[in-house]
């Protein structure tokens, strides 16, 4: 299997270009095995490249346990990095139109360097949905779910940004909640969400930034989530504690901008992309 890893602002996953290469005979078992980071290749998961009849190209996404993933911020910039730049033809100048399972999004390449080469991008994320059937959440208030943080009881604000997320805005520095495996794991499960559902620790900060760290569906603790980065700010600007309508999320592995638009409703995100290696798997 020809393979192109990719990483977002540290969320890495391996990337299939179906123009040009064939998918692996088992996709779901694939993931598992190429994201194992001792035996694999290591990433957050496995994602094809494909053609689409309504967009420039699709993404057909698996998590790192093999589950399919609706659609990842990241990875869009990554997609959008490399189909700029291995297939320009199928773009409309600087933009690329994907299609995912959470809708048909558009990836802009933002700055170039002095090699053509693209380095930063915006996606248009679309409208996000804070009804319960979105998420989905078996809550009556799906933005005030009461839930634990560990043993600690804590409100959860849910916000689908084509996937699910459920939002705790906190006092302390979530990069010091551990073990966070033992804090996030059960909150993904929880029966309140009957897909399951990705997890952020977010931290206001004086200078009207968030600070956050992330528990995805299917691949545990990642170092960064787009989709995470939006629900994140949305739900900071509802409850008030950001004033802005565009905020800097921090992240473990760098910084996205995220834009709430007043006007269309939509939520922009910008950041980085960047191609780290390209070789063949071995399938067993």
């Amino acid at each position: 299997m020809h393979f192109v890893k990719m990483h977002g602002i540290g969320n890495d996953y391996i990337y299939v270009d179906r123009f040009l290469y064939d998918a692996p005979k088992d996709v779901d078992a694939a993931a598992v095995k190429v994201s194992d980071r001792h035996t694999g290749i290591g990433s957050d998961g496995l994602i094809l490249i494909e053609e689409s009849s309504v967009a420039d190209c699709r993404m057909n996404m698996r998590n790192a346990d093999g589950s399919v993933s609706k659609m990842c911020g990241n990875a869009m910039r990554c997609i959008g990095k490399y189909m700029l730049e291995r297939h320009p033809e199928r773009c409309h100048e600087d933009t690329v139109r994907i299609e995912t399972l959470g809708g048909v999004k558009a990836v802009q390449a933002v700055e170039r360097d002095s090699n053509g080469a693209v380095t930063l991008l915006r996606v248009d994320m679309e409208a996000p949905d804070l009804s319960a059937e979105s998420i989905p959440v078996l809550a009556e208030d799906p933005q005030d779910v009461p839930l634990y943080i560990g043993d600690q009881p804590a409100r959860g604000i849910c916000v689908s940004m084509g996937n699910p997320h459920v939002v705790f805005l906190i006092d302390e520095d979530p990069m010091r909640l551990e073990p966070f495996e033992r804090i996030g794991r059960p909150i993904e499960f929880d029966t309140v969400f009957p897909e399951r559902a990705n997890v952020e620790f977010v931290q206001p900060l004086p200078d009207g930034s968030l600070k956050m760290r992330v528990w995805e569906r299917g691949s545990g603790e990642t170092m960064a989530c787009g989709t995470g980065a939006c629900a994140s700010a949305v739900a900071a600007m509802c409850k008030g504690v950001v004033s802005a309508r565009t905020v800097t999320v921090h992240l473990r592995g760098g910084d996205l901008v995220i834009e709430w638009d007043e006007t269309d409703g939509r939520v922009y995100m910008t950041g980085a992309a960047a191609i780290i290696a390209e070789g063949e798997w071995m399938e067993d």
